[in-house]
This record gives structure tokens, sequence and C-alpha cells, in this order.
């Protein structure tokens, strides 16, 4: 398989792709002309890939952005073509951290200013006199992982923290010690400084606008390493002009390089975009990014997939295991059901029942429409082929589960089979399937019929297996009751022929031969 690194990424980040992969470096050709030769890309910021881009790349199965945002990757555009488009989302967070504290620091005590005065020779020490950060309150608008880090710092210089983030937990601000706001307004009329940390979405591009600035207290000071547009600039020129905010601190900007209006302020700290540029940060990101494209080249689980439901590492050593079975039950109960399905319904037992379990859902969809689809079928696309197809998704979660620690069931328009996980080394275990209980491992060729419960029937299968020359590897029975209806599931060692198929079919109320899950 063939990479292309776009951009430059740190050189162990290269060696561990070009150990396993065919590696080109072309930073010059023009990307639509070559785009189509490769199955993964690695870019950093400046690489556009649009949508006209990614519709030439006919191989293309992963896009690497060694950093943080992916706002140059059309991610629609991928998800539609099955692309997994993964970042670096840890690799920055203590850099752009540290770099929002540097610029706090900076801003109270005026050190830009003065740095520049002395330089020029002047001994300004009245002019700059700055204030402490300690017994200020901080206002932190977005608790994410460089918000929280952040938090960490600004307690270190004895400030108080009061954040606004509805997505995070009362728990997580009470075990960093943060005051938890209710409001994004409480924030404002609170903070003495305040520093952006949010996502930047259609919901917050220019929050921080003259209604924002109007609700804040008289002389905030604002600092923003975060997203450019999420800052009015006109509207901070006009705080600032009046005094309502005292001084800000920028590292980003709605449009870069910047060379606007507010350079001219003598109360405002800039840097060209520096918050994620430590040599650590930069490593970090392309050894992340690579291990990321080789996960995605060699069927393993992209944990830093933005089109993909994340796991964290914690809960990973649950839900990993299960994740491949998730994806043989969805085809098993598809298969069993037909084929073409309405709707497809999860759902999840025991501790189970307690994790975020999106992508075992993602991975049973991946399953049910494997070969069913007219494109390649992935983690990344299945959800958006459902959606296309009209097939209505549900899950459920109960905590109790009575034979078994954690248990996965997979219904396809109301035909349901479970399974779970067997011994130190996660087997993948059926244990129902159309109403009956059955216990047998999951293997890639399996037959289940449904019968009258009267003698001689299993003999019969085995006796036509025999005569087919197809060798019977498990077998498991059970009954709804004595002299009522059977189930038997065999798994095969060799695709049984047509002709096979057609005698078990006869006499039984159903036949189902079941490939490849």
């Amino acid at each position: 398989m063939k990479v292309l690194i776009r951009e430059e990424i740190a050189e162990p980040g290269v060696r561990l792709l070009r150990e396993r992969f065919d590696v080109d470096e072309d930073r010059d050709s023009p990307l639509e002309e070559i785009i189509g030769e490769y199955d993964a890309i690695v870019i950093r910021s400046a690489s556009k890939l649009t949508a006209d881009v990614i519709g030439r790349a006919d191989r293309l199965r992963v896009i690497g952005r060694a950093g943080v945002g992916v706002d140059n990757v059309d991610v629609e555009a991928a998800t539609r073509r099955g692309i997994v488009v993964a970042n670096a989302p840890e690799s920055n967070v203590v850099s752009a951290a540290e770099h929002t504290i540097g610029l706090l620091v900076a801003l109270s005590r005026n050190i830009a200013q003065a740095h520049a005065a002395l330089k020029e020779g002047r001994w300004e020490r009245s002019k700059w006199a700055g204030i402490e950060l300690a017994d200020k309150t901080l206002g932190v608008l977005g608790f994410g992982r460089i918000g929280q880090q952040v938090a960490r710092r600004a307690q270190g210089l004895g400030m108080r923290v009061l954040a606004y983030d509805p997505f995070v937990t009362p728990d997580r601000f009470r075990e960093l010690g943060a005051e938890r706001a209710e409001t994004l307004d409480e924030v404002l009329g609170s903070a003495e400084f305040l520093t952006l940390h949010l996502p930047l979405t259609p919901e917050t591009r220019g929050a921080i606008d003259a209604g924002a600035f109007a609700k804040m207290r008289e002389g905030v000071r604002i600092v923003n390493a975060a997203r450019g547009e999420l800052l009015d600039e006109d509207a901070l020129a006009d705080a600032l002009r009046s005094g309502k905010v005292a001084a800000a601190a920028l590292d980003v900007y709605s449009v870069e390089p910047y060379s606007g209006p507010l350079l001219e302020f003598e109360q405002v700290v800039a840097t060209p975009h520096l918050a994620a540029s430590t040599a650590e940060a930069q490593d970090r990101a392309g050894i992340i990014v690579a291990e990321q494209v080789a996960a995605a080249l060699e069927g393993g689980l992209v944990t830093n997939a933005v089109n993909i439901p994340v796991v964290d590492a914690a809960d990973l050593e649950v839900l990993g295991p299960l994740i491949p079975l998730a994806a043989k039950l969805g085809r098993f109960a598809t298969e069993l059901a037909g084929g073409r399905v309405q709707r497809i319904a999860l759902e999840y037992y025991g501790a189970l029942a307690d994790y975020d379990t999106r992508l075992l859902t993602v991975a049973a969809l991946n399953g049910a429409f494997q070969g069913r689809a007219d494109q390649p079928v992935n983690y990344v696309n299945a959800p958006l082929i459902a959606a296309e197809r009209g097939v209505e998704v549900t899950e459920e979660r109960r905590r109790s589960s009575r034979d078994f620690t954690n248990l996965v069931a997979v219904s396809a328009d109301g035909v349901r089979v479970a399974g779970t996980t067997i011994g130190g080394d996660n087997r993948h275990w059926l244990v129902s399937a159309l109403g009956f209980e059955l216990e047998m491992e999951l293997t890639p060729l399996m037959v289940l019929l449904v019968y009258d419960d009267v003698p001689g029937v299993i003999g019969r299968v085995g006796t036509m297996c025999g005569a087919a020359g197809v060798n019977i590897a498990n077998m498991a029975v059970s009954r709804d009751r004595q002299g009522g209806k059977a189930a038997m599931a065999l798994s095969l060692d060799a695709d049984p022929p047509a002709e096979l198929i057609a005698q078990l079919r006869e006499g039984m109320d159903q036949a189902h031969c079941v490939r490849g899950h």
C-alpha cells in the first residue's frame, strides 16, 4: 500500500510508515493529479482536501492530519467514500495550555510592551506596572482537554477558575477543583480574565461578539489561543477603544497571516499561531498520526478518527474484544432476516451497559451491510449507509444479564441473535438465535436449522453432510419443549454445495447458511 506524506512530520513518524508501506514525500506535485495513486495521505494545516480532491482519490482509505483541527478536510465527503479521517488531538494539549498561561502572564504584567519599550531605549517602569493573577477569577469557556490543563495551571497561580462546558460532567469539575457555571453569561459576568477553548462550530463561530462584550465586567482581559473565528475582531477593537476590555492576548485570527487593526493597539499582545509550535508537540503529532494511518491500513482500531465514534483507552479494554463480535452478530442477524432490512436494534446487557457503546453499534452496522451496498462498507460510512437506506437503528442498555458478564444482541427486522466473549482469548460465542438458546463458537461458515423436535433429525443431517463430503466441526442443539420446535447450529469445515443445502431444507421450518461473518 502507498502512503503520501504531503507535509513534513517528525522523522520517527516517517520511519514508522516506511517500515510498513511504500511511502512518497511529495510537497509540490498538484494534489488533484496524484491523490488517486495513494491509499493514505498525511497532511498538516496547509493542504486542502476538498470534496473535489477527495472525489479523485479512488484508492484512499485514510487521511491523517498531524495536528488537532481538520478544518482543511471535507470530512463529509471523506465519510461518504468510507475514508477514515484521523488526527492527533492529544499532541498539542500541553503546548497549547502552556502558551495560554504564557499569554495570561504576559497580559497581566505587560511583558511584551515593556520588553519592546526597553529594546527601543525607553525605561518605563510606571507605565507598564501590571496586576497580579492570584485571587483573580479566570473564566474558561470550553472545558475540554486544553481548557482543563489551563485550569490546573491557573490554580497553581492562585486563581479562582470558573468554567462553562455543558458537555462535561459536574464530577469532572469537582475532580479538578473548578467551579461549574450553568450558563455562558455567568462566566462572562464574573471573569476578570477570560480564556477561550471552545470548539469551532456554527453555534460558537463569532460567539464573543458585541453582545457578549456588553455582558462582561469593565476592564476584563481576554486570551484566545483556540480559534480566531470564535472572536468578533471588530467588536473586540471597539471594546478595546472603549476600555470595556483592558487588554487582549491573541494567538489565532479569523484570517491568517493576520495584519489587521488589532495589531495597532498597545494593549494587545499578539503571537503568530504558536500554541502548538513546540518541538515536543510536533514530534507527538507526527508519531500519533503515523500510528493512526498504520492502524487504518492494517485493519486495526483507529482511536483518533473524527468520523468514527472514539473510545478512550480505559473503555477500550472492555469494549475492544466486543467490537468484532458485534460485527459478526450484525452480519448473522441480517443473513437470517433475508438480507434487506428496515430496522436494526442493538441491546447491551450487563456491565457493558455502563459504557459508550456507539462504536459497537457502528461495528454491527458494518457487519450488516457487508456485501449489500454498491460501495465498500466500513466503520466510517456504515451509519451513513443506514441513514440513506432509511434503516432505523436503535440502542437499548440493560444492567441485568442473567448468565453473562456482558452480552450483545442484534435484531434485524425482529430476527434476533445474541453473543458474548468466552475465555482469556475472548472467543466469540453465539448464545441464542431465532428464539433458541444455543452455545457454540461463531465461525466463518455456519448452518442454522429449525425443525420439529422428532427423533432422527440429527442423524439424518449428519448423514447428508457426510455423503456430501462436508465435515461438521461443531454442533449445538436446543428446543423450546419436548416434542415442540428445535434448532440446530452447525459449524462446517467446507462450504456446503447447493445440493446439500437443498437437501437440508427438506422437512425443515428454516434452513440458513451464513458465510463470512
